[in-house]
């Protein structure tokens, strides 16, 4: 079964959201469970610290792609961080990458 550990940081505005694991269809619902009770917080400054992240499925970009939208909406960001692996590739292939606020791919 995968696994997923969703660590949040908050400071005034935001949030580091450092998540360690397995993000798919079974954990997604944890980091949004995360990110929605940051938005009820107004915290809309948002870096996601993926570099621990050994995987991450359609489910988990989704999950990433909807806040986005949600913290612009507010006029707030979202950014990752520490990318690498299957996100990298998936973010690179699809194109998503542009509609995050950035994206910092992690240090060799």
């Amino acid at each position: 079964m995968a696994d997923l550990s969703v660590e949040v940081e908050r400071d005034d505005r935001g949030a580091l959201v450092r998540l360690v694991g397995d993000l798919d269809k079974l954990t997604a619902p944890l980091l949004k469970e995360a990110l929605v009770k940051l938005l009820a917080e107004a915290r809309v400054q948002i870096v996601i610290d993926a570099a621990e992240l050994e995987f991450c499925d359609s489910s988990g970009l989704w999950v990433l792609v909807e806040h986005q939208r949600k913290v612009a909406a507010e006029s707030g960001s979202l950014g990752i961080v520490g990318v690498h692996g299957v996100l990298q590739r998936v973010l690179d292939v699809t194109g998503l990458k542009a509609a995050f606020d950035h994206v910092i791919p992690a240090e060799l």
